[in-house]
């Protein structure tokens, strides 16, 4: 039985050694690769590059392939970061347990830092050693993913319900672009970097819509009941910015028992790859189950 938090851990490390060497042969001004790599490299979970590559191996795909388009979902995650925590946004003074980028560097380099990681990360897409048809498959799937009718979406949404009474229906249309999308993104460029049938593609679009569902109820219960120095981040803050969060909607109990319904969607959309997919099947109960 595979250990998955020892997984993760030394996952994460692989992807942490690939970010450090993305810039090293760039000449970027200097202030401005200091803000971009602050955020970059301040540690985090790194899941989406993870789960990137975890599906890549499932299906026996291209690794290091996999491992660059990995990376670039998480500069883009990271580009999200920062201009959430800006003061026009979520205006967050936390971010992994360190200062938030705009405090250090000042709202515009973290700006700039943002717009550097998000274009950045289309370059190493656009430079990938795949055929034509699958780079051009996933620069779409990205920026589907990450835009206007993804998670910039769910950012857009979500400052519009600010101080509004949502629905869960709402919510989760919500929480389904703003963290669901890059989700998605992650478990389909690991697709997109291997040969796959139409039934695997639709198993693992399952999975990844559940496991993205799950991770921001978990996030939202560990707004409430979670404890600052673990999560890196402050806590209370939806409620004090009059977020709409599933706790705050429907309890903390019955938040319990959507995201476990939603595991079990997620373990069930599996059953296609039998215990081929069982470290898939852990990092999903690994989700619901973290306390970071």
């Amino acid at each position: 039985m595979v250990d998955i938090k020892k997984l993760l851990k030394e996952e994460a490390k692989d992807v942490d050694s690939l970010l450090k060497e993305l810039f090293k042969n760039e000449k970027i001004v200097p202030a401005l690769q200091e803000s971009m790599e602050y955020s970059l490299l301040s540690g985090g979970k790194r899941v989406r590059p993870i789960l990137t590559i975890l599906t890549a191996r499932l299906l026996k795909g291209d690794q290091r392939a996999a491992r660059l388009a990995g990376a670039a979902l998480e500069l883009i995650h990271t580009y999200s970061l920062i201009h959430d925590d800006l003061p026009a946004m979520d205006d967050d003074d936390l971010r992994r347990g360190k200062p938030t980028n705009h405090l250090v560097y000042g709202e515009g380099m973290a700006i700039l830092a943002g717009d550097g990681l998000l274009t950045y990360a289309f370059k190493i897409l656009a430079e990938l050693n795949l055929d034509a048809v699958r780079r051009c498959r996933l620069v779409k799937l990205m920026a589907d993913s990450a835009g206007p009718n993804g998670m910039v979406a769910g950012q857009a949404l979500d400052l519009q319900a600010e101080d509004e009474a949502v629905d869960l229906n709402r919510l989760k249309k919500i929480h389904r672009a703003k963290t669901g999308a890059l989700f998605k993104a992650a478990v389909l460029a690991g697709v997109y970097c291997s040969d796959y049938t139409d039934e695997e593609l639709s198993a693992l679009e399952i999975y990844a819509e559940q496991l993205g569902l799950t991770f921001q109820i978990t996030d939202d219960i560990l707004d409430v009941i979670g404890k600052t120095e673990i999560l890196g981040k402050e806590v209370g803050k939806d409620l004090e910015r009059g977020k709409s969060t599933y706790p705050g909607l429907i309890g903390l109990e019955e938040s319990k028992k959507e995201a476990e319904k939603s595991v079990n969607k997620g373990l069930k959309s599996l059953e296609v790859f039998n215990d081929e997919a069982d470290i898939l099947r852990d990092l999903l109960k690994f989700i619901l189950e973290r306390q970071y």
